[in-house]
């Protein structure tokens, strides 16, 4: 059986992406969750994968061609079909370093960057595929030349077209969905205070912030409240069974992307510390999954970094909420007759009137506070 692989959304934004380098050819043989491509597109690149075994038949996408979201981009030999093929040809050596990858800069010419500059040009915000050639070998960007860059300009902005595409999206949300705004204060001296004891005594990387019980808060509340966990589509709401929790990334160079932190609800504290750190790196040096930006099921917007006490979302359709946190601060808390400084953020609920109201939206906001009155239960 032949199946045809498509140019993938990235999110409800996205109506074009680039082939910018195929990790596979003809013969090879693939395995669920393989990486067979590196897609361009306006939130930077991102690493394909296939979700079924197989062959590869053919590859229909030409390197730097852009195409619209579902065009055909590939052929796989599904197996048992693949069986006999796998047989006669040479398999995939699954632990051989990968090329560098190269990314369209103008017709007929393709640049080439090291891991280091490329890592580095993500720092900074950086957009290098117009750039070269370098100085390293065969015209190859290196880790000087984007330093050199750095010195002499500043980080370019997002592409407009990125910016285009938000907004057609958000503005697609508000007009078809029925927005209703929730907000609630919650204390986190216990999350706090719970962080500091789990701390004491770790090297830096193994510690966990309360942003990371908060993110497991959320997902354990919405595994129990499966109105907010889902999608609408064509009129109905399709509830879902496992909570991906969308992680908004406001990227260096502009614009955002939202990569799924997927079965959140079965993470424990360290756990979700350790994928929030990993997909911020991620995100802002190129290496994200496919996978990840396909199956959110709900997002979470955080811009408390920011100094922003209190956020209103918007929803990503097709998905039915989003959740916004705000600053952590320090502010005046009443408590038992008496008025007290107490750490706390400000969680908003944006939802969709078709499928919840406003008493389910309030319920789903008590359970998360009462899961951070209980730090202990989320590690």
């Amino acid at each position: 059986m032949i199946k045809t692989i498509s140019m993938p959304s990235f999110g409800s934004d996205m109506a074009k992406g680039t082939v910018a380098e195929w990790r596979v050819k003809p013969g090879d043989a693939v395995h669920r969750g393989d990486v067979i491509a590196t897609i361009d597109t306006m939130k930077g690149l991102i690493d394909l994968e296939v979700f079924d075994d197989g062959v590869v038949e053919t590859l229909l996408a030409p390197i730097g061609e852009p195409l619209q979201v579902g065009e055909p981009i590939a052929h796989l030999r599904l197996s048992g079909d693949a069986e006999q093929e796998e047989t006669v040809r040479e398999p995939r050596v699954p632990n051989m370093p990968e090329p560098e990858p190269t990314r369209p800069a103008t017709a007929g010419r393709s640049v080439r960057i090291s891991p280091a500059a490329r890592q580095r040009a993500g720092q900074l915000g950086i957009d290098w595929r117009g750039l070269g050639p370098g100085s390293g070998p065969d015209g190859a960007l290196v880790l000087a030349d984007i330093e050199a860059l750095a010195s002499s300009s500043k980080p370019q902005e997002a592409e407009p077209r990125m910016r285009q595409a938000i907004a057609a999206v958000v503005s697609r949300s508000k007009r078809e969905i029925p927005h209703y705004y929730l907000e609630q204060d919650i204390a986190l001296a216990q999350a706090q205070a719970w962080c500091t004891a789990f701390n004491h005594g770790k090297p830096a990387e193994q510690l966990v912030l309360v942003n990371a019980l908060v993110y497991c808060a959320l997902a354990r509340a919405l595994a129990e409240f499966p109105r907010f966990n889902g999608f609408y589509r064509d009129g109905h709401y399709y509830s879902e069974p496992r909570v991906h929790l969308g992680n908004v990334i406001h990227l260096r160079r502009g614009g955002l992307v939202v990569p799924a932190i997927h079965d959140a609800h079965l993470l424990g504290a360290a756990q979700m510390m350790a994928a929030l750190r990993d997909q911020v790196i991620r995100a802002r040096e190129g290496g994200l999954r496919s996978a990840e930006l396909q199956e959110a099921t709900v997002t979470v917007s955080s811009l408390g970094e920011r100094g922003v006490d209190r956020i209103q979302g918007v929803i990503f359709p097709p998905q039915v909420a989003l959740l916004g946190i705000g600053r952590v601060r320090l502010a005046p808390w009443v408590q038992q007759q008496s008025i007290v400084p107490m750490l706390q953020a400000s969680f908003s609920l944006a939802a969709d009137h078709r499928v919840s109201d406003g008493h389910e939206g309030a319920r789903l906001l008590n359970r998360i506070d009462n899961l951070l009155q209980q730090p202990e239960q989320l590690e």
